[in-house]
């Protein structure tokens, strides 16, 4: 990773962290992580398209990795991290680039680029579509064990991740992520105990790649983490009229266990197009939740492709 830099930017009163690869002066990518991920998510991409001849940057949000958390984690919203996205922008001197975003990082994007769409020359998102920010109504059909559930209840999960190490935390939720199933606990379970020690890690996710978001997180804790997203989901603004139409691009993995939520696959096979007529959709057969760094060769061509074709448009 000796090719990626690393810098601190000020954004609204926060320094924020964020890895940097390629031209200063070519077009630009920003990458926005999930959870539990942090920059290092997108260390395939960022070498692929800087050396295609794009910028890559990709920040920590506020409250995860090395940037500084929110004097109030608790009231950290979606709204806080598209306007640290816009700020950045800003601060960068970059008027117009390209979004790129997996698991919430993809809900960052649909807000921001609903109240900035002037900003954003094109997006992908992976594992989460496009989604006009509306309350939240995939966990009405779960049961209680579900794990947004759980970690939507003040405390529980904090008890929960607090009987282990960062890294074994950031290791469990990697596996439970990585299967097709929904992860959901019995009534005599909390989320962790969900897997086992002896349980392997993906066979694409190495030990080192485990130690380096152990020590991320070992410095940042969870607490912003739990708030966005999992406890900011019902926090939310309306749009008259929510289509974009810039260029997109949505990449997921067929066996992802977000597609199991109530209403998803019908929302991606129906009203997803109507709201970006301008979409593209790749399924990846063997693709989990992290095809990003399952499958970063075919993420890689897929992602060259449309920026390459957007770029020149």
């Amino acid at each position: 990773m000796e090719q990626i830099e690393h810098k601190y930017v000020e954004v609204n009163g926060l320094k924020l962290h964020l890895a940097e690869t390629g031209s200063g002066n070519s077009p630009v990518v920003v990458f926005l992580h999930g959870f539990p991920e942090i920059w290092y998510t997108w260390r395939y991409q960022m070498i692929a398209v800087a050396k295609a001849g794009f910028r890559a940057i990709a920040p920590d949000f506020r409250g995860y990795g090395l940037s500084d958390q929110p004097p109030e984690p608790e009231k950290t919203t979606f709204l806080d991290l598209a306007n640290d996205t816009l700020a950045l922008l800003d601060a960068l001197g970059i008027s117009k680039a390209f979004l790129i975003g997996k698991d919430f990082g993809s809900a960052v994007i649909s807000l921001f680029i609903l109240l900035h769409g002037e900003r954003v020359s094109g997006f992908i998102t992976m594992g989460v579509p496009f989604l006009p920010p509306q309350p939240f109504k995939y966990t009405e059909y779960l049961p209680e064990g579900f794990y947004i559930s759980r970690w939507r209840e003040p405390g529980r999960a904090e008890a929960d991740f607090g009987r282990l190490d960062a890294k074994t935390v950031v290791r469990n939720i990697y596996i439970l992520f990585s299967r097709s199933e929904i992860p959901i606990a019995n009534e005599k379970q909390e989320i962790m105990d969900i897997v086992q020690p002896s349980t392997p890690l993906p066979p694409w996710f190495s030990e080192k790649d485990l130690e380096t978001y152990g020590a991320l997180y070992e410095k940042s804790g969870f607490q912003t983490a739990l708030q966005v997203p999992y406890r900011s989901l019902l926090e939310q603004a309306n749009f008259t009229d929510p289509r974009v139409h810039v260029p997109a691009l949505f990449i997921v993995g067929e066996k992802d266990y977000f597609l199991k939520f109530p209403g998803v696959k019908d929302y991606i096979s129906g009203g997803l197009k109507s709201l970006v007529p301008n979409l593209q959709m790749v399924n990846l057969p063997e693709g989990t939740h992290f095809v990003q760094e399952q499958l970063p060769d075919e993420v890689n061509q897929l992602v060259l492709d449309f920026l390459t074709k957007n770029s020149q448009s």
